[in-house]
């Protein structure tokens, strides 16, 4: 009887905490093989800007996901699951460990757990919805779903429409779907395994000022400019818009720099918050 093949290890952490650095150690400790689970990493052509590994990381331990997309392409949590799958099975026949390494909560969950099991919004739907009374749209979903009435904040509009939708779209109670949601969650979040790393909120903050600087020096405002068409979505990479305001002549570099920094600061504090929930990452402090 063959050997099961090794289970991914989970690397993540907010910007600038050091995830490449700690990944090249696990793939040395574990034999494994680095998977990329940044969003804007994903895209070629603004390595400097998404913080991308360097050459000389890349160099000692296989890398993938990394650079394989044009800024032109969108992209989401569903297409980067598609696109990791395949690689993570290839790496565990080699008998290799996948090492995700990334801040993407939301690409993340969607490779570890999968999409959620509920409608998309409808558009005519929506309509329909937000021509309503929001005292309508209470008394609706009360009849049919009372017990996700009772835990829905009934003063938010768009909460309590959220609901209904689901309830009419599947034809089924949204909170029947969400609790089968939650136990299928946890189940799999119980034969996961990974680390987040934490550090101090003021070393954090460190690192990031440091990192935009070297970010500036180094290219990333090079790497706009030389980009014409791009997506929506990777127009999205913290300094993007600010370093176009820069070349726009609409801000100095000084204030390019802190509106970066500032940003960076703000995505961390949301990355910290989200890694947080999933609770079967354990702490590494740093």
């Amino acid at each position: 009887m063959s050997p099961a093949p090794p289970e991914p290890f989970y690397i993540c952490g907010p910007t600038a905490s050091g995830k490449s650095a700690l990944a090249l150690a696990y793939a040395r400790k574990l034999d494994g093989e680095i998977i990329n689970a940044d969003a804007f990493q994903l895209y070629r052509g603004i390595e400097t800007l998404s913080a991308a590994p360097s050459l000389t990381e890349i160099a000692q331990s296989p890398h993938h996901l990394y650079g394989v997309l044009a800024p032109s392409t969108p992209n989401d949590a569903g297409s980067y699951r598609s696109l990791a799958l395949p690689i993570i099975q290839r790496i565990q026949a080699r008998g290799k460990t996948p090492i995700i390494t990334g801040g993407s909560g939301l690409y993340l969950k969607f490779l570890t757990h999968g999409p959620a099991p509920l409608p998309r919004a409808d558009a005519s739907l929506r309509v329909e919805l937000d021509g309503l009374p929001l005292g309508e749209l209470v008394a609706r979903l009360t009849e049919l779903d009372p017990l996700e009435a009772s835990r829905t904040a009934l003063e938010n509009r768009r909460f309590v429409s959220r609901a209904l939708e689901i309830c009419l779209l599947s034809g089924r109670k949204a909170s029947a779907l969400r609790d089968g949601w939650e136990a299928q969650t946890a189940r799999i979040s119980g034969k996961l395994r990974g680390i987040v790393i934490q550090r101090p909120r003021e070393i954090l903050h460190q690192r990031i000022a440091r990192r935009t600087r070297i970010m500036l020096e180094s290219g990333a405002i090079q790497e706009v400019a030389a980009l014409a068409d791009v997506s929506s979505h990777c127009e999205k990479a913290i300094g993007f818009r600010e370093i176009r305001c820069l070349l726009r002549g609409e801000i100095d570099l000084s204030t390019c720099g802190e509106l970066i920094n500032a940003a960076t600061r703000q995505y961390a504090k949301r990355q910290e918050t989200w890694f947080r929930r999933e609770q079967w990452l354990s702490p590494e402090k740093i």
